[in-house]
């Protein structure tokens, strides 16, 4: 993942993984509601889905729960992150863009976070990309960048089986 900065601009952080599988394969894991709430939620998470609508305009709400909860109190402040998610495109084969806010009473998790799921033909199957532009300034760079290489993992784990 790099993050980057710029005089007043908002951070942008990407990761990237080659993926053995087709990019149709990958993209119908971006739109699955099972395999969503298999591969998004980093280590030591698990995701719970509580409405799934996979069209231009529709979205969806997850919980992310932490594995300790008292370790990490969460975004949402008891153990658990909560988000609201947007599609804003749906470019099958290719990418899904979504429109992310955290439920969260701290002003460092809120405002939209914008992020694009890409996915392109590779020599071994896939490239992979997200990439989150406007990210809240309480998730930090380094968190982020576990996190979302964590999520790619788990991507790969997902479409391996």
């Amino acid at each position: 993942m790099t993050p980057c900065y710029g005089a007043g601009m908002p951070r942008i952080d990407t990761a990237v993984r080659e993926i053995p599988a087709s990019p149709d394969r990958v993209y119908a894991a971006f739109v699955d509601p099972e395999a969503l709430c298999a591969w998004l939620p980093p280590e030591g998470m698990r995701g719970e889905l509580s409405r799934f609508d996979a069209r231009a305009g529709g979205g969806y709400r997850m919980v992310l729960h932490y594995a300790d909860p008292e370790a990490a109190p969460g975004k949402h402040g008891d153990g658990s992150d909560v988000l609201e998610a947007r599609f804003a495109e749906l470019a099958p084969g290719e990418r899904v863009v979504l429109e992310i806010d955290f439920d969260s009473d701290d002003p460092d998790f809120q405002g939209t976070m914008r992020m694009t799921w890409s996915v392109a033909p590779a020599a071994a199957g896939s490239r992979v990309e997200i990439r989150a532009e406007d990210v809240p300034a309480g998730v930090t760079a380094a968190e982020h960048a576990v996190g979302l290489a964590s999520s790619l993992a788990q991507l790969a784990a997902w479409l391996a089986r």
